[in-house]
Protein backbone atom coordinates (compact mmCIF):
# COMPACT_ATOMS: atom_id res chain seq x y z
CA UNK A 1 0.00 0.00 0.00
CA UNK A 2 1.26 3.07 -0.76
CA UNK A 3 0.35 7.31 0.08
CA UNK A 4 1.63 10.36 -1.81
CA UNK A 5 2.21 13.67 -0.70
CA UNK A 6 1.09 16.15 -3.18
CA UNK A 7 4.92 17.78 -3.00
CA UNK A 8 7.95 17.21 -3.95
CA UNK A 9 10.36 15.77 -1.83
CA UNK A 10 12.90 18.19 -2.73
CA UNK A 11 12.14 22.15 -4.59
CA UNK A 12 12.91 21.73 -7.88
CA UNK A 13 13.55 25.03 -10.12
CA UNK A 14 14.99 25.62 -13.31
CA UNK A 15 16.30 29.70 -14.12
CA UNK A 16 17.33 29.12 -17.94
CA UNK A 17 15.20 25.74 -19.82
CA UNK A 18 17.45 23.61 -21.54
CA UNK A 19 15.68 21.36 -23.79
CA UNK A 20 19.33 19.60 -24.10
CA UNK A 21 19.70 18.98 -20.65
CA UNK A 22 16.24 17.92 -20.33
CA UNK A 23 17.35 15.07 -22.36
CA UNK A 24 20.13 14.50 -20.88
CA UNK A 25 18.11 14.11 -17.69
CA UNK A 26 16.41 11.15 -19.40
CA UNK A 27 19.22 9.26 -18.19
CA UNK A 28 18.70 9.44 -14.43
CA UNK A 29 15.15 8.89 -14.92
CA UNK A 30 15.29 5.56 -17.29
CA UNK A 31 19.25 5.23 -17.78
CA UNK A 32 20.70 2.09 -16.52
CA UNK A 33 21.81 4.32 -13.77
CA UNK A 34 18.42 6.07 -12.73
CA UNK A 35 16.02 6.02 -10.96
CA UNK A 36 13.64 3.46 -12.34
CA UNK A 37 15.73 0.81 -12.06
CA UNK A 38 16.76 1.58 -8.24
CA UNK A 39 13.37 1.88 -7.20
CA UNK A 40 12.10 -1.29 -9.05
CA UNK A 41 15.28 -3.22 -8.10
CA UNK A 42 14.79 -1.90 -4.12
CA UNK A 43 10.96 -3.11 -4.11
CA UNK A 44 11.13 -6.41 -5.93
CA UNK A 45 14.08 -7.41 -3.51
CA UNK A 46 11.79 -6.38 -0.69
CA UNK A 47 8.83 -8.49 -2.23
CA UNK A 48 11.07 -11.59 -2.23
CA UNK A 49 12.97 -10.79 1.67
CA UNK A 50 13.13 -13.43 4.12
CA UNK A 51 14.50 -13.67 7.24
CA UNK A 52 14.50 -10.40 9.73
CA UNK A 53 11.60 -7.80 8.67
CA UNK A 54 13.38 -5.05 9.11
CA UNK A 55 15.30 -5.25 6.12
CA UNK A 56 12.52 -5.41 4.12
CA UNK A 57 10.97 -2.45 5.65
CA UNK A 58 14.37 -1.05 4.99
CA UNK A 59 13.83 -1.96 1.07
CA UNK A 60 10.55 -0.65 1.08
CA UNK A 61 11.32 2.64 2.47
CA UNK A 62 13.68 3.55 0.22
CA UNK A 63 12.19 2.07 -3.17
CA UNK A 64 9.33 4.72 -2.22
CA UNK A 65 11.71 7.66 -2.07
CA UNK A 66 13.45 6.84 -5.52
CA UNK A 67 9.83 6.67 -6.64
CA UNK A 68 9.92 10.27 -5.08
CA UNK A 69 13.15 10.83 -6.90
CA UNK A 70 11.32 9.64 -10.16
CA UNK A 71 8.35 12.46 -9.91
CA UNK A 72 11.02 15.57 -9.08
CA UNK A 73 13.08 14.78 -11.93
CA UNK A 74 10.13 14.67 -14.07
CA UNK A 75 9.16 17.57 -13.27
CA UNK A 76 12.86 19.09 -13.84
CA UNK A 77 12.53 17.57 -16.80
CA UNK A 78 9.35 19.20 -18.42
CA UNK A 79 10.51 22.76 -16.57
CA UNK A 80 13.77 22.37 -18.81
CA UNK A 81 11.29 22.25 -22.11
CA UNK A 82 9.40 25.01 -21.14
CA UNK A 83 10.71 27.34 -24.77
CA UNK A 84 11.22 24.48 -26.69
CA UNK A 85 10.39 24.75 -29.80
CA UNK A 86 6.45 23.91 -30.16
CA UNK A 87 6.81 24.11 -34.51
CA UNK A 88 10.16 22.66 -36.29
CA UNK A 89 9.48 25.90 -38.59
CA UNK A 90 10.61 28.38 -35.41
CA UNK A 91 13.85 26.29 -35.33
CA UNK A 92 14.24 26.23 -39.44
CA UNK A 93 13.86 29.79 -39.23
CA UNK A 94 17.31 30.12 -37.93
CA UNK A 95 18.98 27.30 -38.99
CA UNK A 96 17.99 24.36 -40.66
CA UNK A 97 20.49 22.11 -38.74
CA UNK A 98 19.25 23.02 -35.92
CA UNK A 99 15.73 22.12 -36.90
CA UNK A 100 16.42 18.44 -38.16
CA UNK A 101 17.99 17.74 -34.22
CA UNK A 102 16.04 20.16 -32.39
CA UNK A 103 18.65 22.09 -31.03
CA UNK A 104 20.04 18.72 -29.56
CA UNK A 105 16.55 17.74 -27.69
CA UNK A 106 14.77 14.18 -27.67
CA UNK A 107 12.11 14.55 -31.08
CA UNK A 108 9.44 12.78 -28.57
CA UNK A 109 9.66 15.45 -25.92
CA UNK A 110 7.57 17.03 -28.47
CA UNK A 111 6.31 14.08 -30.53
CA UNK A 112 5.12 11.63 -28.43
CA UNK A 113 4.72 12.94 -24.39
CA UNK A 114 4.14 17.10 -25.07
CA UNK A 115 7.16 18.45 -23.59
CA UNK A 116 7.12 16.59 -20.45
CA UNK A 117 9.10 13.59 -19.23
CA UNK A 118 9.23 9.48 -20.29
CA UNK A 119 10.32 6.26 -18.33
CA UNK A 120 13.09 5.82 -21.19
CA UNK A 121 17.24 7.48 -21.19
CA UNK A 122 18.92 9.90 -22.92
CA UNK A 123 19.07 8.00 -26.15
CA UNK A 124 15.01 7.86 -25.86
CA UNK A 125 14.94 4.08 -25.17
CA UNK A 126 12.67 2.66 -22.83
CA UNK A 127 13.66 1.25 -19.58
CA UNK A 128 12.97 -2.44 -19.92
CA UNK A 129 14.00 -4.19 -16.55
CA UNK A 130 16.51 -5.82 -17.60
CA UNK A 131 18.62 -4.51 -14.91
CA UNK A 132 16.88 -4.79 -11.93
CA UNK A 133 18.27 -7.57 -9.83
CA UNK A 134 16.65 -9.47 -6.98
CA UNK A 135 18.00 -12.82 -6.03
CA UNK A 136 16.92 -13.28 -2.97
CA UNK A 137 19.85 -13.94 -1.06
CA UNK A 138 20.63 -10.40 1.53
CA UNK A 139 24.35 -10.49 0.66
CA UNK A 140 23.98 -10.64 -3.18
CA UNK A 141 21.24 -7.86 -3.57
CA UNK A 142 23.29 -5.59 -0.99
CA UNK A 143 26.09 -5.71 -3.47
CA UNK A 144 24.21 -5.54 -6.53
CA UNK A 145 22.68 -1.75 -4.23
CA UNK A 146 25.94 -0.72 -3.69
CA UNK A 147 26.65 -0.77 -7.27
CA UNK A 148 23.58 0.77 -8.16
CA UNK A 149 24.04 3.99 -5.49
CA UNK A 150 27.28 4.25 -6.67
CA UNK A 151 26.72 4.27 -10.31
CA UNK A 152 23.52 6.74 -9.88
CA UNK A 153 26.43 8.88 -8.07
CA UNK A 154 28.38 8.78 -11.34
CA UNK A 155 25.74 9.96 -13.16
CA UNK A 156 24.46 12.77 -10.86
CA UNK A 157 28.08 14.15 -10.72
CA UNK A 158 28.50 14.62 -14.21
CA UNK A 159 24.98 15.91 -14.64
CA UNK A 160 25.94 18.71 -11.67
CA UNK A 161 29.05 19.49 -13.71
CA UNK A 162 26.71 19.77 -17.17
CA UNK A 163 24.89 22.44 -16.05
CA UNK A 164 25.23 26.10 -15.25
CA UNK A 165 21.37 26.48 -13.86
CA UNK A 166 21.71 27.35 -9.84
CA UNK A 167 18.37 25.33 -9.15
CA UNK A 168 19.62 22.54 -11.29
CA UNK A 169 22.57 21.96 -9.37
CA UNK A 170 20.68 22.75 -6.40
CA UNK A 171 18.82 19.33 -7.24
CA UNK A 172 21.44 17.31 -8.20
CA UNK A 173 23.27 17.60 -4.56
CA UNK A 174 20.36 16.82 -3.51
CA UNK A 175 20.90 13.46 -4.87
CA UNK A 176 24.44 13.08 -4.79
CA UNK A 177 23.68 13.38 -1.25
CA UNK A 178 20.91 10.51 -1.08
CA UNK A 179 23.01 8.42 -3.21
CA UNK A 180 26.08 8.96 -0.75
CA UNK A 181 23.59 7.99 2.14
CA UNK A 182 22.33 5.19 0.08
CA UNK A 183 25.58 3.48 -0.61
CA UNK A 184 26.46 3.61 2.89
CA UNK A 185 23.11 1.97 4.40
CA UNK A 186 23.35 -0.92 2.04
CA UNK A 187 26.89 -1.49 2.78
CA UNK A 188 25.43 -0.80 6.59
CA UNK A 189 23.51 -4.07 6.31
CA UNK A 190 27.01 -6.31 5.35
CA UNK A 191 28.44 -4.74 8.77
CA UNK A 192 25.39 -5.74 10.13
CA UNK A 193 25.46 -9.35 9.08
CA UNK A 194 28.76 -9.95 10.18
CA UNK A 195 31.21 -7.94 7.48
CA UNK A 196 32.83 -8.88 4.63
CA UNK A 197 33.93 -11.81 6.30
CA UNK A 198 30.15 -13.03 7.27
CA UNK A 199 28.54 -12.38 3.97
CA UNK A 200 31.33 -13.99 1.55
CA UNK A 201 31.08 -15.45 0.11
CA UNK A 202 27.22 -15.44 -1.46
CA UNK A 203 25.75 -17.94 -0.49
CA UNK A 204 27.79 -18.65 2.82
CA UNK A 205 24.84 -21.58 3.02
CA UNK A 206 27.00 -23.48 0.59
CA UNK A 207 28.72 -25.91 2.23
CA UNK A 208 32.58 -26.17 1.65
CA UNK A 209 32.52 -29.90 0.44
CA UNK A 210 30.15 -28.52 -2.61
CA UNK A 211 33.26 -26.22 -3.39
CA UNK A 212 36.15 -27.23 -5.37
CA UNK A 213 38.55 -25.08 -2.68
CA UNK A 214 41.84 -25.63 -4.10
CA UNK A 215 40.55 -23.05 -6.70
CA UNK A 216 38.63 -20.96 -4.45
CA UNK A 217 41.89 -18.36 -3.39
CA UNK A 218 43.76 -18.09 -6.48
CA UNK A 219 44.27 -15.64 -8.73
CA UNK A 220 45.33 -17.29 -12.40
CA UNK A 221 47.56 -14.85 -14.58
CA UNK A 222 46.39 -15.48 -18.33
CA UNK A 223 48.75 -12.84 -19.90
CA UNK A 224 51.37 -14.17 -21.70
CA UNK A 225 53.73 -10.94 -22.05
CA UNK A 226 52.68 -9.05 -18.25
CA UNK A 227 53.54 -10.32 -15.12
CA UNK A 228 50.55 -10.53 -13.17
CA UNK A 229 49.17 -7.45 -11.24
CA UNK A 230 50.28 -7.67 -7.68
CA UNK A 231 47.17 -6.49 -4.93
CA UNK A 232 45.43 -7.48 -2.09
CA UNK A 233 43.88 -10.05 -3.96
CA UNK A 234 47.59 -12.29 -4.48
CA UNK A 235 48.47 -12.59 -0.71
CA UNK A 236 47.44 -12.84 2.66
CA UNK A 237 44.10 -14.05 4.53
CA UNK A 238 41.32 -14.32 1.76
CA UNK A 239 38.48 -11.46 2.60
CA UNK A 240 35.76 -14.62 3.85
CA UNK A 241 38.31 -15.18 6.31
CA UNK A 242 38.43 -19.00 5.09
CA UNK A 243 41.89 -19.20 2.90
CA UNK A 244 44.63 -17.61 1.70
CA UNK A 245 45.31 -15.27 -1.55
CA UNK A 246 47.91 -17.11 -3.87
CA UNK A 247 48.40 -16.29 -7.46
CA UNK A 248 50.03 -18.72 -10.45
CA UNK A 249 49.77 -18.67 -14.25
CA UNK A 250 46.12 -20.02 -15.54
CA UNK A 251 47.08 -23.36 -17.34
CA UNK A 252 44.37 -25.51 -18.75
CA UNK A 253 43.33 -28.19 -17.27
CA UNK A 254 40.74 -29.64 -19.40
CA UNK A 255 40.51 -31.45 -22.73
CA UNK A 256 40.23 -30.45 -26.65
CA UNK A 257 36.61 -30.41 -27.53
CA UNK A 258 35.69 -32.55 -30.25
CA UNK A 259 31.73 -33.20 -31.14
CA UNK A 260 32.96 -35.69 -33.43
CA UNK A 261 30.96 -36.88 -36.54
CA UNK A 262 27.24 -35.44 -37.06
CA UNK A 263 24.19 -37.49 -37.09
CA UNK A 264 22.39 -38.61 -39.90
CA UNK A 265 19.74 -36.75 -39.00
CA UNK A 266 21.51 -33.70 -38.08
CA UNK A 267 20.72 -31.62 -41.15
CA UNK A 268 24.19 -31.38 -41.62
CA UNK A 269 26.52 -32.09 -44.63
CA UNK A 270 27.64 -35.38 -45.85
CA UNK A 271 31.02 -34.95 -45.20
CA UNK A 272 29.98 -34.17 -41.59
CA UNK A 273 28.91 -37.77 -40.92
Amino acid sequence: MFFHNSKLQYEVRVEKPNPLFAKMLQQAIGGVEGEIRVAMQYFFQAMGARGNPKYRDLLIATATEELSHIEFLGHAVALNLEKAPAHMKDEAAKDPVVAAILGGMNPRHLLSSGLSAMPVNANGVPFDMSHVYATGNLGADMLANATAEAGGRVLASRLYELTDDPGMKDMLSFLIARDTMHQQQWLAVIEENGGFEGTLPIPNSTPQSAEATEHSYVFLNTSLDKEAPQGRWTSGPSLDGRGQFSMRPAQPMGQEPSLGKARPDSGAQKEQM
